[in-house]
């Protein structure tokens, strides 16, 4: 455990600082990293000792209490934070309360910005959802070497404007192993293979709970989640109908789970009552 300043000038204890995660990337050690949206899912990863977690900004404190001593990225989504006066402000509230870094897929004039702040700062480079229509959908990009080349030029941009890693999202493998060779990078592979520093997954793929949309092909679950929420859902929807109906026949309340008063103390109450 590494004793440490927050950005907030908290002392706490860390089980993994940025200087670890560049020390792991230059001697070839794989890390992990797992989203979690809230403090049940952060707990859970935090027992089985993955390396970090990666959150919304809006969701950290509550992810923090279940994971005090991981290293934790806040994102900071496009849509919630929009002007630099807003994302500066997004970031300093969430550092503050003791984010280890922020990740932002917006401009690097706004990686610049945060890192001149003196914030640890990651980029996103790749197939970034929110601009998949420039590459005609959702889909792996780096299978030419131009793209290959061009997503090499992002890494390189996001390092000369301060950044110490870039989420690196659905880049074709060899292409990654060869140009991350290039990049001083900590790369984070979401859905781009072994060549990344760092495996990245999400929560709900990993424990089986994705539903409404088609697993994505990077994804792998070890879990049954989706199908023990279901039977979850079945049951507590019969709880509830045997509430409504045993309230309609009147079998609930029933003596089993109600109090009546002291001995005598109705009689006295009645007598009370009838001079109220």
């Amino acid at each position: 455990m590494k004793k440490i300043y927050t950005f907030g000038h908290e002392q706490v204890e860390r089980k993994i600082t940025v200087g670890d995660i560049i020390s792991n990337k230059n001697n070839n050690i794989k890390m992990t990293q797992v989203t979690a949206a809230n403090q049940e899912e952060a707990s859970i990863i935090a027992e089985q000792n993955i390396d970090m977690i990666i959150t919304g900004s809006d969701w950290y404190e509550d992810v923090r209490k279940g994971a005090p001593n991981t290293f934790i990225t806040a994102a900071l989504f496009a849509g919630r934070f929009i002007t630099n006066e807003e994302i500066l402000r997004g970031a300093f509230d969430v550092m503050m309360k003791g984010a280890d870094s922020v990740l932002t897929p917006r401009s690097l004039d706004v990686v610049e910005m945060l890192a001149k702040e003196g914030m640890q700062v990651q980029g996103h480079v790749g197939m970034v959802p929110s601009m998949a229509t420039k590459y005609g959908g959702i889909r792996t990009v780096g299978k030419t070497a131009e793209e290959a080349l061009s997503i090499l030029k992002d890494m390189k941009r996001l390092e000369d404007a301060g950044a110490f890693g870039a989420e690196v999202e659905c880049v074709a493998e060899d292409a990654l192993i060869e140009i991350k060779k290039y990049t001083s990078l900590v790369i984070n592979s979401l859905g781009s293979g072994t060549g990344g520093d760092v495996m990245f997954l999400f929560f709900e793929d990993i424990c089986g709970e994705t539903s409404g949309i088609k697993m994505p092909r990077h994804a792998k679950s070890w879990g049954n989640g989706q199908e023990i929420k279901s039977k979850l859902s079945i049951e507590r929807s019969k709880a509830i109908k045997g509430f409504k109906d045993d309230v309609s026949s009147g079998k609930f309340p029933n003596s089993d789970h109600t109090v009546e008063m002291l001995p005598g103390e109705k009689d006295v109450l009645l007598e009370r009552l009838d001079s109220f």
